[in-house]
Parts: structure tokens; C-alpha cells; sequence
């Protein structure tokens, strides 16, 4: 498998001392347990977010409060900074440019981000390196959908090809006649039509990659979905060991095709016959990660920064059984029920303003011991 290199890896890098900072892009709760995790290793990290008061800011070294382009917050934060990351895969290519431009390494680099942000280009990445995804057209124009649904059949789902998560920029299509409405909700942007997969479950593998090509694999995860959102993670998943193998080489195949960096979240559909789909991929660490938080002796968290900071990646063998919980909205204010609970470990994220759907929280219970 021969891909073109991604120009912010290539080489090793040399680990980075304890002081060293480490910046992240986005100031949400992933780049909050980042922080988090940095701090316990020694690190510092600089925050860039459009947000006052972001929840990652509170718990940073230090924080750059201004638009992600913004040129002269871009060149404090390369300034501070000895490695970048982000915490969300919809960081602006030009943003990216520059602080690579300013001598700052980043990772995940351009390539993992520019596919991720593309939903053609994914799919187009996922054939290329001989994983399976479900069929899919490029949708420029209403028109285009009437010949995509004679290719693909109906019912089939149409996505904005870029932004859009937890269930937005999403539309059925379940008989042609939707199909210009569907275009209508979707905000008549560019799409893309994917073909209707009739899966079991979902899983989901998080795998890490350093500077040097190492990979480590967390086991899977089983996923359950509430409108779009994730509510509940049980992991280890009950599979078989050829599908454990399986999902552990699509995750070695994605993460060395895009010469990637850091913890990568891979979404997948499990089949009836036992194949593995993938359906999306996120260049980040990932909300069916967070049972890792309680259950591994090096969570998906630390291994991301073990990994852009050039160190040795940590052990990925759970001790535990775990089951992940969001907390949505205003279910976050049972905090206090959750806190007297000896079962649950809570984590909540700090953010003012609950709103139904909006994950303040969750909740990780660890359900068994796993044998040596």
C-alpha cells in the first residue's frame, strides 16, 4: 500500500521534555481531558477557541481566545507551541497551512484533517487502501439525485459532504419524490448519497499512531445511537477474535494510509456475514474512547498525547468491562445523585448553558473485572 506522505511526519520525532507545550485547536471537552492528561505527563498546552470561558481554557496552562484564522492569535500560538492538535476535525485548511508555514508540527497533518472534512473524499480514501464502506455517489445539485437513487436504491441517506454531526445535515430518502426536499433540508449544499446498510450493530475501534509508525489498538466498543447522538458504550465488545482482527487491520490500514498522528476514532457497522463497514472516521480522539478513561491503565487521552509528543505509545489491555453514558441536557444535574454513586465514575465538562441533546457529561460504570 503506497500513499503519498503526509510532509508534517516522515521522520521520528524526538520526545519532547516535560514543560514542553503542546497546542490544541478548540477549546471543547475533548480538548479539556487533553489538557487534562498533558498536565499529569508534565506538559503544558495553550488553547486556541473562539469561546470566553471555553471548557478546555479553565483547565490549560495558558489561552488564546480569537477566531481560528485570526493571524495574529496564529502567531502567538505557534510561538508557544512545540507541537499542535486539535480536538476537532473541522479546523480550516488555511489555518493548518499557516502553522505549518510558522514551524510547528502538527498532528494529525493536513492530509488525515482535508479527508475527514470531505465525506467524498473519505469514502474515495476508504477504497483506496481497501477498506469496505457502504455504496455512495457525489450529489452536487438536486438533479444529480434522481440517476444516484437508480444507482443506489431508496431508502438511502443524504449528508452534507462537509460539518454536520451527531445526526445535522442529514436527510432519508425513502422514494424519489423526497429526494428535492431532502435536498431542501440539507441546506442544497454539496451531498452525498449513501446506500441504506443493513447492519446489526455498531462498533467502533480507537487506535493511536506515533511520529515513528507505531500503532496500538484499543479492543471494540458497541455503540448505541438516540437521534443522531451517542447515548451508551459497553466495551470490551463481545466479537469474535476474526473480527477483532478485522477491525484492527482496517484501523492499520486507515491510520498508516494517511501517515497519521495521534488517536484516531473509527466508526463500523458489523454485519450479518460478520464483515466490517466503516462509516466514518474521526481524526481525534472520540466519544466511544471514553470508557478508556476508567478501564485501561493509559486511556485514549493520555496515548494521544504520548503520541503527538513523541513518546512510546502505552498499553491498550483493559482491566475492566466498562459501559459509557452520556449525560445529554439537564441530565447532567443529577450530578450529585451520580457523585454518591460508588459504581459510576463521573466526568462533566464544565459547560454553563444545558441544552437538550448537548453532552455536559458522562458517566462511566465499570461492569467486571477482565482476567489477567
Amino acid at each position: 500500500m503506497t500513499r503519498p506522505a503526509d510532509a508534517t511526519s516522515g521522520a521520528g520525532l524526538a520526545p519532547l521534555p516535560p514543560t514542553s507545550t503542546i497546542g490544541i485547536l478548540g477549546g471543547g471537552q475533548l480538548g479539556r481531558m487533553l489538557a487534562l492528561a498533558a498536565a499529569r505527563l508534565g506538559f503544558d498546552t495553550c488553547i486556541l477557541t473562539p469561546e470566553e470561558g471555553a471548557p478546555a481554557s479553565r483547565v490549560a496552562a495558558s489561552s488564546l481566545v480569537a477566531a481560528y484564522d485570526d493571524p495574529v492569535a496564529l502567531a502567538e500560538f505557534a510561538a508557544r507551541c512545540q507541537v499542535a492538535t486539535v480536538e476537532f476535525e473541522n479546523v480550516p485548511a488555511r489555518v493548518v497551512d499557516r502553522l505549518l508555514a510558522a514551524g510547528v508540527r502538527m498532528a494529525p497533518g493536513p492530509l488525515a484533517l482535508a479527508t475527514a472534512q470531505d465525506r467524498i473524499a473519505e469514502k474515495t480514501f476508504f477504497r483506496s487502501v481497501g477498506v469496505d464502506c457502504a455504496p455512495f455517489v457525489a450529489i452536487d445539485r438536486a438533479e444529480d439525485l434522481a440517476e444516484a437513487l437508480e444507482r443506489i436504491g431508496a431508502p438511502a441517506l443524504l449528508k452534507t459532504r462537509r460539518e454536520g454531526y451527531d445526526g445535522k445535515g442529514q436527510a432519508w430518502i425513502r422514494a424519489p419524490q423526497e429526494a428535492e426536499a431532502a435536498f431542501a433540508a440539507v441546506g442544497a449544499a454539496p451531498a452525498i448519497l449513501e446506500g441504506r446498510v443493513e447492519f446489526v450493530r455498531e462498533l467502533s475501534v480507537i487506535a493511536a499512531r506515533s511520529w515513528s509508525g507505531e500503532i496500538a489498538a484499543y479492543p471494540l466498543a458497541e455503540n448505541t445511537h438516540e437521534h443522531g447522538v451517542l447515548r451508551r458504550t459497553v466495551a470490551p465488545a463481545a466479537v469474535r477474535e476474526t473480527t477483532a482482527a478485522a477491525a484492527r487491520q482496517i484501523a492499520d490500514r486507515l491510520l498508516t494510509g494517511l501517515d497519521y498522528v495521534g488517536v484516531m476514532g473509527v466508526e463500523l457497522f458489523e454485519m450479518a456475514d460478520g464483515r466490517l463497514l466503516v462509516n466514518e472516521i474521526a481524526p481525534r480522539v472520540h466519544n466511544t474512547g471514553h470508557w478508556t478513561l476508567d478501564a485501561c491503565e493509559v486511556d485514549q487521552f493520555e496515548q494521544h498525547i504520548r503520541a503527538v509528543a513523541g513518546w512510546p505509545l502505552g498499553p491498550t489491555r483493559p482491566f475492566a468491562r466498562a459501559e459509557m453514558i452520556n449525560l445529554l441536557g439537564d441530565e447532567a444535574d443529577a450530578w450529585a445523585a451520580y457523585a454518591a454513586d460508588p459504581a459510576a465514575r463521573l466526568w462533566l465538562y464544565g459547560k454553563s448553558g444545558a441544552r437538550p441533546g448537548r453532552k455536559m457529561g458522562h458517566v462511566n460504570r465499570l461492569t467486571g473485572a477482565l482476567p489477567d
